[in-house]
């Protein structure tokens, strides 16, 4: 009786390491697939007409203080629009400059290193590219603007750029707190349930 029992528990597990392998395979190649799916979609940010002529690692404190130098260089900085203006000669952007993530997207961090001009020559919307929107350049250094900001004048290195890319609105996250996790966070409990006596 006991060998018979022994017995039929070794087949099932046996039946289930092979159900796992099976479905550890199908997982695997999902996965896979998923991630072909992520890394393909999508037109990149950067042309390789464009790629080849950005050089990295120019910061705009460099180009605040040599901007001779720096002259005719092209850069790939991004950041959060601050103004967008039409001109004469085209759009005018500030922008306020942000580290930029593998994508070449803005991060949402509380770090700049100072603001930058854009010039786009032709015209763009500014109710859609408005201020708050994150934005990603690659342009020509022609310069700097000083320009008055409040009360300073700020020395603003200023970019002709070559193709401007907005990035698309990310939702705000909103966290939910059900009733059983009320308490934690607010000073007093004010929910559901409610003890009473019939």
């Amino acid at each position: 009786m006991f060998l018979k029992f022994y017995f039929i528990l070794f087949q099932d597990m046996v039946l289930c390491q092979k159900r796992n392998k099976k479905v550890g395979k199908v997982n695997k190649f999902i996965w896979i697939f998923v991630i072909f799916l992520l890394f393909s979609c999508g037109a990149p940010i950067v042309p390789p007409e464009l790629k080849k002529e950005i050089v990295p690692n120019i910061t705009i404190s460099q180009v605040q203080k040599k901007p001779q130098l720096f002259k005719g260089k092209t850069v790939m900085w991004g950041g959060e629009v601050l103004k967008s203006i039409n001109k004469k000669e085209g759009t005018l952007f500030e922008v306020l400059a942000l580290p930029l993530d593998r994508r070449g997207r803005p991060k949402q961090v509380d770090k700049s290193e100072g603001r930058f001009l854009i010039l786009y020559k032709d015209y763009l919307d500014v109710a859609i590219y408005a201020p708050g929107r994150k934005i990603t350049v690659i342009g020509e250094i022609k310069g700097i603007k000083k320009l008055p900001l409040g009360e300073i004048q700020y020395t603003y290195p200023f970019l002709e750029a070559k193709k401007i890319h907005l990035w698309e609105l990310r939702p705000e996250r909103v966290d939910i707190y059900h009733y059983w996790f009320t308490y934690p966070n607010y000073p007093l409990w004010y929910g559901p349930p409610y003890w009473y006596w019939p």
